[in-house]
This record gives structure tokens, C-alpha cells and sequence, in this order.
């Protein structure tokens, strides 16, 4: 199993972040569950990836050649891939993925999440997506999502489709959990039915 990892090139002011980034990745290694991220060394994406590699864990980069010198591509992974445009990568990175988990980070972190959760609803895969909710980074993006929903914009159970935990054992074993009921039917089997 892999699991890819979205998360910030910085590593945000509160030291929780890249507490949580250092536990997520002793979790995976000590899981036996691969990592899958976006290549570099700096920030958050550095901190996840150098844990898990330092206790023996299979780590896998996917970095933009446009990126690869400023975002400091990481030469210390089991596989390092230099790809094309940020497309590919994102690509690249679901497809050698089993789920999804995004920690805190920036616009590029909710742009990789927004976009493999929209694929899920469309039914362009079943893989698992998560919230790693670090001292409630992601407490109001949840609540904008639960009024989406109210209006009508989204399914609740699309909503459900993306997990949240602030504990990464708890997590992990959301990840494991099957869908709910329904999810599987596709977005739009009733245009009318929200």
C-alpha cells in the first residue's frame, strides 16, 4: 500500500506541523505503507519524506522539471520521478496511490485535494481522501464544506468521501474503511437529487 501525502513547501509557524509531519511519517514507515509526494526537501513535504526514509520506509517523489531547482528536488528517495508539467505529477502521483491524505499546506495542497476528491465523486476512482487536521487546520475549510452541502452544491455523501482526523493512527484507520453507502453511484445519476 501507498499512501500520497499533500503538504506545504513551508512548514507554517506552529513547530505541531512538523511534529505531525515527523509522526505521519514514523506511522507509514512502521506500517510497511509507502509514500507518495511531491519530490522536494523543504517544508512539510521534506519533513514527511525524510522520516519515513530514515526508518526504512519506501518514499517516491514526483516533481515538475519546472520545480525541480526551486523547490529542491529530493536525491535521497527510493525513486525520485521528473515529469512534465504539474498535471503529470498530479497524475503520476494517484496512480501510485491507494489514498489520500493532505496535511497543511497552501493553495497547491487544497488544488491537489480539491482535485483528486472531485475525481473520487465522479467515480474516477475509489481511493480513499483524508483531512490529517492538525491543531484544526482545517476546522473552517470543513465548516464551508458542510454549507456547500447545505446549498445543495454537494452530496453528503460526497461530503463523506473525505475523511478527517486529528490523530494519525485514527487516520490511517479511516483510510482502511470502506466508502459510504452510495458514493459509488456517480454524481449524476439525478440532477435533482442534491
Amino acid at each position: 500500500m501507498r499512501v500520497c501525502v499533500f503538504c506545504g513547501s513551508s512548514a507554517g509557524r506552529s513547530p505541531r506541523y512538523t511534529e505531525a509531519a515527523v509522526a505521519l511519517g514514523e506511522l507509514l514507515a512502521r506500517e510497511k505503507i509507502g509514500l507518495v509526494y511531491g519530490g522536494a526537501t523543504v517544508g512539510l513535504m521534506g519533513v514527511v519524506a525524510d522520516t519515513v526514509a530514515r526508518h526504512g520506509g519506501e518514499v517516491i517523489g514526483v516533481i515538475p522539471r519546472s520545480l525541480e531547482a526551486k523547490e529542491i528536488a529530493h536525491r535521497g528517495l527510493s525513486e525520485l520521478r521528473v515529469v512534465g508539467s504539474m498535471h503529470e505529477r498530479k497524475a503520476t502521483m494517484a496512480e501510485l496511490s491507494d489514498a489520500f491524505v493532505a496535511m497543511p499546506g497552501g493553495i497547491g495542497t487544497l488544488e491537489e485535494l480539491f482535485e483528486i476528491w472531485t475525481w473520487s465523486v465522479l467515480g474516477l476512482h475509489q481511493k480513499p481522501c483524508a483531512l490529517f487536521d492538525v491543531d484544526g487546520f482545517y476546522s473552517q475549510l470543513t465548516s464551508f464544506l458542510d454549507f456547500v452541502v447545505q446549498e445543495g452544491f454537494l452530496r453528503p455523501v460526497h461530503r463523506a468521501l473525505l475523511r478527517m482526523d486529528s490523530d494519525p493512527e485514527r487516520l490511517l484507520a479511516a483510510l482502511r474503511e470502506p466508502p459510504p453507502d452510495g458514493a459509488a453511484t456517480g454524481k449524476w445519476i439525478d440532477p435533482h437529487e442534491t
